[in-house]
Protein backbone atom coordinates (compact mmCIF):
# COMPACT_ATOMS: atom_id res chain seq x y z
CA UNK A 1 0.00 0.00 0.00
CA UNK A 2 1.36 3.37 -1.00
CA UNK A 3 2.44 5.94 1.58
CA UNK A 4 1.69 9.48 0.44
CA UNK A 5 3.36 12.63 1.68
CA UNK A 6 1.01 15.32 2.94
CA UNK A 7 1.00 17.24 -0.31
CA UNK A 8 0.00 14.17 -2.27
CA UNK A 9 -3.00 13.64 0.00
CA UNK A 10 -4.06 17.23 -0.57
CA UNK A 11 -3.61 16.87 -4.33
CA UNK A 12 -5.77 13.72 -4.36
CA UNK A 13 -8.36 15.39 -2.15
CA UNK A 14 -8.43 18.41 -4.44
CA UNK A 15 -8.94 16.14 -7.46
CA UNK A 16 -11.73 14.32 -5.64
CA UNK A 17 -13.34 17.62 -4.69
CA UNK A 18 -13.28 18.84 -8.30
CA UNK A 19 -14.77 15.51 -9.40
CA UNK A 20 -17.62 15.87 -6.91
CA UNK A 21 -18.31 19.48 -7.97
CA UNK A 22 -18.32 18.60 -11.68
CA UNK A 23 -20.49 15.55 -11.06
CA UNK A 24 -22.98 17.60 -9.04
CA UNK A 25 -23.36 19.99 -11.96
CA UNK A 26 -24.21 17.26 -14.43
CA UNK A 27 -27.43 15.40 -15.02
CA UNK A 28 -27.73 12.09 -13.18
CA UNK A 29 -26.28 9.20 -15.11
CA UNK A 30 -28.94 6.62 -16.02
CA UNK A 31 -28.60 3.11 -14.70
CA UNK A 32 -28.22 0.35 -17.26
CA UNK A 33 -30.98 -2.26 -17.16
CA UNK A 34 -30.76 -5.79 -18.55
CA UNK A 35 -33.22 -5.04 -21.36
CA UNK A 36 -31.71 -1.73 -22.48
CA UNK A 37 -30.16 -1.47 -25.95
CA UNK A 38 -26.42 -1.72 -26.49
CA UNK A 39 -24.57 1.61 -26.26
CA UNK A 40 -23.75 3.41 -29.47
CA UNK A 41 -20.14 3.75 -30.64
CA UNK A 42 -20.27 7.39 -29.55
CA UNK A 43 -21.03 6.43 -25.94
CA UNK A 44 -18.55 7.27 -23.19
CA UNK A 45 -15.91 4.55 -22.71
CA UNK A 46 -16.87 4.22 -19.06
CA UNK A 47 -20.61 3.81 -19.65
CA UNK A 48 -22.10 0.56 -18.37
CA UNK A 49 -23.10 -1.67 -21.31
CA UNK A 50 -26.20 -3.79 -21.09
CA UNK A 51 -26.49 -7.56 -20.97
CA UNK A 52 -28.06 -9.12 -24.06
CA UNK A 53 -31.50 -10.35 -22.91
CA UNK A 54 -31.69 -13.16 -25.48
CA UNK A 55 -28.76 -15.10 -24.04
CA UNK A 56 -29.56 -17.88 -21.57
CA UNK A 57 -28.00 -17.45 -18.15
CA UNK A 58 -24.94 -19.59 -17.42
CA UNK A 59 -25.37 -22.67 -15.30
CA UNK A 60 -24.90 -21.65 -11.67
CA UNK A 61 -22.26 -23.68 -9.87
CA UNK A 62 -20.72 -23.32 -6.42
CA UNK A 63 -17.55 -21.20 -6.42
CA UNK A 64 -14.38 -23.30 -6.75
CA UNK A 65 -12.26 -23.95 -3.67
CA UNK A 66 -9.04 -22.04 -2.99
CA UNK A 67 -5.85 -24.02 -2.39
CA UNK A 68 -3.77 -22.89 0.58
CA UNK A 69 -0.81 -24.88 -0.73
CA UNK A 70 -0.80 -23.01 -4.05
CA UNK A 71 -1.08 -19.66 -2.29
CA UNK A 72 1.88 -20.39 -0.03
CA UNK A 73 3.96 -21.80 -2.89
CA UNK A 74 3.44 -18.57 -4.83
CA UNK A 75 4.10 -16.47 -1.73
CA UNK A 76 7.43 -18.17 -1.07
CA UNK A 77 8.40 -17.85 -4.74
CA UNK A 78 7.91 -14.07 -4.42
CA UNK A 79 9.92 -13.82 -1.19
CA UNK A 80 12.31 -11.13 -2.38
CA UNK A 81 12.43 -7.36 -2.59
CA UNK A 82 10.53 -6.12 -5.67
CA UNK A 83 11.95 -2.65 -6.14
CA UNK A 84 14.80 -2.58 -8.68
CA UNK A 85 14.29 -3.07 -12.42
CA UNK A 86 15.82 -6.55 -12.25
CA UNK A 87 13.63 -7.58 -9.30
CA UNK A 88 10.49 -6.28 -10.99
CA UNK A 89 11.35 -8.12 -14.20
CA UNK A 90 11.85 -11.32 -12.23
CA UNK A 91 8.42 -10.80 -10.65
CA UNK A 92 6.75 -10.22 -14.01
CA UNK A 93 8.33 -13.38 -15.38
CA UNK A 94 6.87 -15.42 -12.51
CA UNK A 95 3.43 -13.82 -12.94
CA UNK A 96 3.44 -14.41 -16.70
CA UNK A 97 4.57 -18.02 -16.34
CA UNK A 98 1.87 -18.73 -13.75
CA UNK A 99 -0.91 -17.14 -15.82
CA UNK A 100 0.24 -18.82 -19.02
CA UNK A 101 0.32 -22.20 -17.30
CA UNK A 102 -3.29 -21.57 -16.23
CA UNK A 103 -4.30 -21.04 -19.86
CA UNK A 104 -4.29 -17.23 -20.02
CA UNK A 105 -2.78 -15.10 -22.77
CA UNK A 106 -0.59 -12.49 -21.10
CA UNK A 107 0.45 -9.07 -22.36
CA UNK A 108 2.46 -6.19 -20.92
CA UNK A 109 1.52 -2.50 -20.89
CA UNK A 110 4.65 -0.40 -20.42
CA UNK A 111 4.44 3.17 -19.12
CA UNK A 112 7.10 5.76 -18.37
CA UNK A 113 8.50 4.16 -15.22
CA UNK A 114 7.21 0.59 -15.20
CA UNK A 115 5.14 -2.20 -16.72
CA UNK A 116 1.62 -3.46 -15.93
CA UNK A 117 0.81 -7.12 -16.65
CA UNK A 118 -2.61 -7.85 -18.18
CA UNK A 119 -4.58 -11.01 -19.01
CA UNK A 120 -8.24 -11.36 -20.03
CA UNK A 121 -10.68 -14.08 -21.02
CA UNK A 122 -14.07 -13.46 -22.66
CA UNK A 123 -17.55 -13.86 -21.26
CA UNK A 124 -20.66 -15.38 -22.82
CA UNK A 125 -22.24 -12.01 -23.60
CA UNK A 126 -20.15 -9.66 -25.76
CA UNK A 127 -22.17 -6.71 -24.42
CA UNK A 128 -21.48 -7.47 -20.77
CA UNK A 129 -19.06 -5.24 -18.90
CA UNK A 130 -15.69 -6.55 -17.74
CA UNK A 131 -14.85 -7.38 -14.12
CA UNK A 132 -11.21 -6.56 -13.33
CA UNK A 133 -9.30 -8.17 -10.45
CA UNK A 134 -6.03 -6.40 -9.71
CA UNK A 135 -3.13 -6.08 -7.28
CA UNK A 136 0.22 -4.31 -7.24
CA UNK A 137 3.35 -6.44 -7.46
CA UNK A 138 6.05 -3.96 -6.40
CA UNK A 139 7.34 -3.51 -2.84
CA UNK A 140 9.11 -0.67 -1.08
CA UNK A 141 12.90 -0.62 -0.98
CA UNK A 142 14.27 -2.83 1.76
CA UNK A 143 11.15 -4.96 2.25
CA UNK A 144 10.31 -8.35 0.70
CA UNK A 145 6.66 -7.27 0.93
CA UNK A 146 5.07 -10.62 1.76
CA UNK A 147 1.84 -9.09 3.00
CA UNK A 148 2.34 -5.85 1.05
CA UNK A 149 1.58 -6.98 -1.52
CA UNK A 150 2.64 -10.49 -2.46
CA UNK A 151 -0.54 -11.71 -0.75
CA UNK A 152 -2.62 -9.65 -3.18
CA UNK A 153 -0.64 -11.00 -6.13
CA UNK A 154 -0.99 -14.66 -5.12
CA UNK A 155 -4.72 -14.20 -4.50
CA UNK A 156 -5.12 -12.68 -7.98
CA UNK A 157 -3.21 -15.61 -9.48
CA UNK A 158 -5.49 -18.04 -7.64
CA UNK A 159 -8.56 -16.21 -8.99
CA UNK A 160 -7.08 -16.63 -12.47
CA UNK A 161 -6.51 -20.36 -11.95
CA UNK A 162 -9.96 -21.05 -10.55
CA UNK A 163 -12.12 -18.79 -12.72
CA UNK A 164 -10.22 -18.82 -16.01
CA UNK A 165 -12.22 -21.69 -17.51
CA UNK A 166 -15.64 -20.79 -16.10
CA UNK A 167 -18.34 -19.79 -18.58
CA UNK A 168 -19.71 -16.54 -17.18
CA UNK A 169 -21.75 -13.66 -18.58
CA UNK A 170 -19.00 -11.13 -18.04
CA UNK A 171 -15.36 -11.22 -19.15
CA UNK A 172 -12.71 -11.48 -16.44
CA UNK A 173 -9.53 -9.40 -16.59
CA UNK A 174 -6.49 -9.85 -14.34
CA UNK A 175 -4.13 -6.86 -13.96
CA UNK A 176 -0.95 -6.76 -11.88
CA UNK A 177 0.10 -3.14 -11.39
CA UNK A 178 3.63 -1.79 -11.11
CA UNK A 179 4.80 1.25 -9.10
CA UNK A 180 1.91 1.41 -6.63
CA UNK A 181 4.35 2.19 -3.85
CA UNK A 182 5.61 5.20 -5.84
CA UNK A 183 2.16 6.82 -5.67
CA UNK A 184 -0.24 4.57 -7.64
CA UNK A 185 1.75 5.31 -10.79
CA UNK A 186 0.93 2.05 -12.57
CA UNK A 187 -2.80 2.13 -11.94
CA UNK A 188 -3.02 5.80 -12.93
CA UNK A 189 -1.17 5.00 -16.16
CA UNK A 190 -3.60 2.13 -16.78
CA UNK A 191 -6.70 4.26 -16.10
CA UNK A 192 -5.49 7.03 -18.42
CA UNK A 193 -5.74 4.74 -21.46
CA UNK A 194 -9.31 4.98 -22.84
CA UNK A 195 -9.15 1.48 -24.33
CA UNK A 196 -8.56 0.05 -20.85
CA UNK A 197 -11.74 1.68 -19.54
CA UNK A 198 -13.98 0.73 -22.45
CA UNK A 199 -16.56 -1.82 -21.35
CA UNK A 200 -15.09 -1.92 -17.82
CA UNK A 201 -17.92 -2.48 -15.33
CA UNK A 202 -16.21 -3.00 -11.97
CA UNK A 203 -12.82 -3.36 -10.29
CA UNK A 204 -11.69 -5.47 -7.31
CA UNK A 205 -8.31 -4.42 -5.89
CA UNK A 206 -6.49 -6.83 -3.58
CA UNK A 207 -4.33 -4.91 -1.10
CA UNK A 208 -2.72 -7.01 1.67
CA UNK A 209 -4.78 -10.08 2.62
CA UNK A 210 -2.64 -12.20 4.91
CA UNK A 211 -1.88 -10.65 8.29
CA UNK A 212 -4.02 -11.30 11.36
CA UNK A 213 -3.46 -10.52 15.02
CA UNK A 214 -5.21 -11.92 18.10
CA UNK A 215 -3.80 -9.74 20.89
CA UNK A 216 -6.47 -7.43 22.36
CA UNK A 217 -5.94 -3.90 21.07
CA UNK A 218 -3.75 -4.90 18.10
CA UNK A 219 -6.28 -3.50 15.61
CA UNK A 220 -6.46 0.26 15.14
CA UNK A 221 -9.21 2.28 13.45
CA UNK A 222 -8.86 5.59 11.61
CA UNK A 223 -10.74 8.32 13.43
CA UNK A 224 -12.51 9.48 10.26
CA UNK A 225 -14.35 6.17 9.87
CA UNK A 226 -17.58 5.74 11.82
CA UNK A 227 -17.73 1.97 11.57
CA UNK A 228 -18.09 -0.74 14.16
CA UNK A 229 -15.39 -3.39 14.15
CA UNK A 230 -16.07 -6.97 15.26
CA UNK A 231 -13.49 -6.51 18.03
CA UNK A 232 -10.20 -4.77 18.75
CA UNK A 233 -8.38 -7.77 17.24
CA UNK A 234 -7.25 -8.00 13.65
CA UNK A 235 -9.13 -11.11 12.62
CA UNK A 236 -11.40 -9.65 9.92
CA UNK A 237 -11.21 -8.59 6.26
CA UNK A 238 -12.16 -5.03 5.29
CA UNK A 239 -13.80 -4.03 2.01
CA UNK A 240 -14.05 -0.36 1.06
CA UNK A 241 -16.16 0.63 -1.94
CA UNK A 242 -17.55 3.81 -3.47
CA UNK A 243 -21.13 4.61 -2.51
CA UNK A 244 -22.13 4.97 -6.18
CA UNK A 245 -21.62 1.23 -6.79
CA UNK A 246 -23.08 -0.55 -3.76
CA UNK A 247 -23.85 -3.84 -5.59
CA UNK A 248 -20.11 -4.24 -6.13
CA UNK A 249 -19.44 -3.77 -2.42
CA UNK A 250 -22.42 -5.87 -1.31
CA UNK A 251 -21.34 -8.85 -3.40
CA UNK A 252 -18.80 -9.67 -0.70
CA UNK A 253 -21.23 -9.83 2.22
CA UNK A 254 -24.01 -11.40 0.10
CA UNK A 255 -21.75 -14.33 -0.85
CA UNK A 256 -19.86 -14.67 2.41
CA UNK A 257 -19.77 -17.97 4.31
CA UNK A 258 -19.71 -18.29 8.12
CA UNK A 259 -16.55 -20.41 8.07
CA UNK A 260 -14.55 -17.55 6.51
CA UNK A 261 -12.95 -14.56 8.31
CA UNK A 262 -15.49 -11.89 9.31
CA UNK A 263 -16.08 -8.96 6.96
CA UNK A 264 -16.26 -5.24 7.61
CA UNK A 265 -17.75 -3.34 4.65
CA UNK A 266 -17.30 0.42 4.34
CA UNK A 267 -19.25 2.52 1.84
CA UNK A 268 -17.11 5.56 0.98
CA UNK A 269 -18.93 8.72 -0.21
CA UNK A 270 -17.54 11.52 -2.39
CA UNK A 271 -14.73 9.38 -3.86
CA UNK A 272 -12.87 9.45 -0.54
CA UNK A 273 -12.72 13.27 -0.25
CA UNK A 274 -13.59 13.10 3.45
CA UNK A 275 -11.42 10.04 4.13
CA UNK A 276 -8.12 10.48 2.25
CA UNK A 277 -6.59 7.54 4.12
CA UNK A 278 -8.66 5.29 1.86
CA UNK A 279 -7.12 6.77 -1.31
CA UNK A 280 -3.83 4.92 -0.91
CA UNK A 281 -4.32 1.95 -3.22
CA UNK A 282 -5.01 1.14 -6.86
CA UNK A 283 -8.80 1.50 -6.71
CA UNK A 284 -8.39 5.29 -6.50
CA UNK A 285 -7.74 6.05 -10.22
CA UNK A 286 -10.87 4.09 -11.14
CA UNK A 287 -12.99 6.04 -8.65
CA UNK A 288 -11.81 9.29 -10.27
CA UNK A 289 -12.84 7.90 -13.67
CA UNK A 290 -16.35 7.09 -12.40
CA UNK A 291 -15.85 3.32 -12.43
CA UNK A 292 -16.98 1.25 -9.47
CA UNK A 293 -14.14 -0.25 -7.46
CA UNK A 294 -13.54 -1.89 -4.11
CA UNK A 295 -10.36 -2.32 -2.09
CA UNK A 296 -10.06 -5.59 -0.19
CA UNK A 297 -7.53 -5.37 2.65
CA UNK A 298 -6.36 -6.61 6.05
CA UNK A 299 -6.03 -2.88 6.97
CA UNK A 300 -2.24 -2.72 6.50
CA UNK A 301 -0.43 -0.47 9.01
CA UNK A 302 -3.53 -0.34 11.21
CA UNK A 303 -2.73 -3.93 12.17
CA UNK A 304 0.54 -5.18 10.73
CA UNK A 305 3.71 -4.13 12.63
CA UNK A 306 5.85 -5.44 9.75
CA UNK A 307 4.37 -2.97 7.27
CA UNK A 308 7.09 -1.63 4.94
CA UNK A 309 9.81 -3.32 7.01
CA UNK A 310 12.37 -6.03 6.35
CA UNK A 311 10.33 -8.29 8.60
CA UNK A 312 7.38 -8.44 6.17
CA UNK A 313 8.21 -12.05 5.26
CA UNK A 314 6.08 -15.13 4.47
CA UNK A 315 6.49 -16.50 8.00
CA UNK A 316 4.48 -13.52 9.33
CA UNK A 317 1.54 -14.34 7.05
CA UNK A 318 -1.32 -16.43 8.43
CA UNK A 319 -1.92 -19.15 5.78
CA UNK A 320 -5.44 -19.97 6.98
CA UNK A 321 -6.42 -16.29 7.06
CA UNK A 322 -5.00 -15.75 3.57
CA UNK A 323 -6.84 -18.80 2.26
CA UNK A 324 -10.12 -17.66 3.80
CA UNK A 325 -9.80 -14.13 2.45
CA UNK A 326 -8.94 -15.39 -1.02
CA UNK A 327 -12.01 -17.64 -0.89
CA UNK A 328 -14.10 -14.59 0.01
CA UNK A 329 -12.75 -12.85 -3.10
CA UNK A 330 -13.41 -15.88 -5.30
CA UNK A 331 -16.98 -16.15 -4.01
CA UNK A 332 -17.73 -12.47 -4.66
CA UNK A 333 -16.06 -12.31 -8.07
CA UNK A 334 -17.85 -15.48 -9.22
CA UNK A 335 -21.15 -13.82 -8.35
CA UNK A 336 -20.23 -10.53 -10.03
CA UNK A 337 -19.23 -12.29 -13.26
CA UNK A 338 -22.77 -13.69 -13.59
CA UNK A 339 -24.65 -10.62 -12.40
CA UNK A 340 -26.79 -9.35 -15.32
CA UNK A 341 -27.58 -5.98 -13.74
CA UNK A 342 -25.44 -2.88 -13.54
CA UNK A 343 -23.16 -2.42 -10.53
CA UNK A 344 -24.39 1.14 -10.06
CA UNK A 345 -26.44 2.11 -7.02
CA UNK A 346 -30.14 2.73 -7.70
CA UNK A 347 -31.86 5.20 -5.36
CA UNK A 348 -29.25 4.40 -2.70
CA UNK A 349 -30.29 0.75 -2.79
CA UNK A 350 -28.70 -2.24 -4.49
CA UNK A 351 -30.21 -2.83 -7.92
Amino acid sequence: MAVFKGWKIWVLSAIACLFVIVTACQSPRPVAQPSSPSPSPESSPVASPSISPALPPPVSEPPPIVSRERLMTDLKALNFERYTAAELQKTRAYIAQTLTSAGWTVSEQPFDTGVNVVAERPGIDPNAGVVLVGAHYDSVRGSPGADDNATGVVAALEVARLLGDLKTLRPLRIVLFDQEEAGLVGSYAYAQRPDNLKNLEGVVILEMLGYSCSTPGCQQKPGEFKVELPSDRGDFLAIAGDAEHLPLLNAFSDNHKPNLPPLVSVSVPFKGLLTPVVLRSDHTPFWFEGIGAVMVTDTAHLRNPHYHRRTDTPDTVDPTFLQGNTQTVVNAVTSLLDRPKSFRTVNDQES
